[in-house]
């Protein structure tokens, strides 16, 4: 896909976007065409790390205990829950959704995994935010550091891929080198490649749609 195609069309969506009074993400709506949803095989569910970043900070949870617990701390991870929190979630649904909600990644020390999984799985899980299980003794630093610049892509019922490439005040470039990431990882998880990418819009959060392609 032609790199100013994609610059011409962030560049339009911004100028036909009234200005709002909050930090508008910038929206990437991929359809998809002889995709068969039905069939599990042909669905997909991928992180990608987008190179200039999200340009807004996300919030990430981490569940551990004891020295990756203050290590998660330190590497400025948004909420620490420990084994006493995790529990005291099982028990309170309502809280736990306010936190499903609210943060956009969750890591696990690995051998946390079951008491996640029984504790949390029935609020994390239907939101697809599970966490990704870590050892105790991994360095949580740079994992955080990534998924403060990822994003998720994903086709589940319906064949559309629609997910943040960064925020209205990025520069056009830097957002255009988004999006081609964004859609190489599409075109990766699919059979046949570009050919089944039907249409390619870009918005801002609550701005009109603009076709790339």
């Amino acid at each position: 896909m032609d790199n100013d195609n994609i610059v011409n069309a962030i560049k339009e969506a911004k100028k036909i976007s009234k200005k709002r009074n909050f930090k508008e993400s910038m929206d990437l709506i991929v359809n998809l065409k002889d995709v068969d949803v039905s069939d599990p095989e042909k669905r997909f569910n991928e992180e990608v790390v987008l190179p200039k970043g999200r340009g807004k900070k996300i919030k990430i949870a981490v569940i551990a205990d004891g020295e990756l617990a203050i290590n998660a701390k330190n590497a400025g991870a948004d909420l620490v829950i420990d084994k006493e929190m995790l529990e005291e979630l099982g028990k309170n649904r309502r809280k736990a959704k306010k936190i499903a909600k609210k943060y956009e990644f969750f890591l696990a020390q690995a051998d946390l995994m079951p008491r996640v999984g029984r504790f949390l799985g029935p609020v994390l899980g239907p939101r697809n935010k599970m966490p990704k299980p870590v050892p105790p003794n991994v360095d949580i630093e740079p994992i955080i550091k990534r998924l403060r610049n990822t994003v998720r892509i994903r086709v589940k019922d319906q064949p559309v891929v629609h997910t943040v490439v960064g925020t209205r005040d990025m520069d056009s470039e830097d957002l255009a080198e988004n999006v081609k990431a964004v859609l190489n990882a599409i075109k990766r998880n699919l059979e046949k490649g570009e050919s089944q990418i039907g249409s390619v819009y870009i918005k801002t959060t609550m701005g009109p749609t603009v076709k790339v392609m």
